[in-house]
């Protein structure tokens, strides 16, 4: 009669403990690919870090703001490490950038530059590459996430310490502001 009984429950225990292990693997490959893909997007950002030098020294002559972002990119970049802290450089960054291809929009000879136009092509190709790291790294974390908060998954990231991550958002130097547009009501009513 005892070997029916542990039979079963060493088969219960069995199933239960590779399921952890299961668990816990999936943990460490969704951690090691949001790390994976968070090296993507490092690559895109010292890419696009070393491009702003060549677009100030391309605009040179055309104005003062060149210097004030200039000078606002070193301010930001601290080389951190931490990703909160890196976004917010990097925030800084994109909106250095977009003041700058601003002022690039105020002069058409400089916007006619050959020099400027592929300084400019190879900006939207980082950025490109920028978002669709981003992208990337964002379906990991959520799948990392949604796996945390799964039960009985959720007993196994407790145990190990897994946490929740954070998403990476960033605007893009390169994106477009859409302008408001407001609907007003129309003065005569149909019936």
């Amino acid at each position: 009669n005892l070997p029916q009984v542990i039979i079963p429950v060493i088969f219960v225990l069995i199933v239960s403990i590779a399921w952890c292990i299961r668990a816990y693997n999936q943990f460490i490959e969704y951690r090691n690919k949001i790390e994976e893909t968070w090296s993507g997007i490092d690559v895109a950002l010292k890419r696009r870090y070393n491009l702003i030098p060549n677009l100030i020294r391309a605009i040179e002559g055309y104005g003062e703001h060149e210097a004030k972002i200039l000078q606002t990119k070193h301010n930001y970049l601290t080389g951190s490490n931490a990703k909160s802290e890196r976004v917010e450089e990097e925030s800084q960054i994109s909106k250095s950038l977009r003041g700058l291809l601003a002022l690039a929009e105020a002069y058409p000879d400089l916007k006619a530059s050959a020099n400027f136009l592929d300084l400019q092509k190879s900006l939207d190709e980082i950025e490109e590459d920028l978002q669709k790291a981003r992208n990337q790294y964002n379906r990991y974390v959520g799948k990392f996430n949604t796996h945390i908060e799964s039960f009985p998954a959720s007993l196994v990231a407790r145990k190990f310490g897994f946490e929740k991550q954070k998403y990476f958002t960033l605007d893009l130097a390169t994106q477009r502001e859409l302008p408001e547009v407001g609907f007003s009501k129309s003065r005569g009513s149909r019936k």
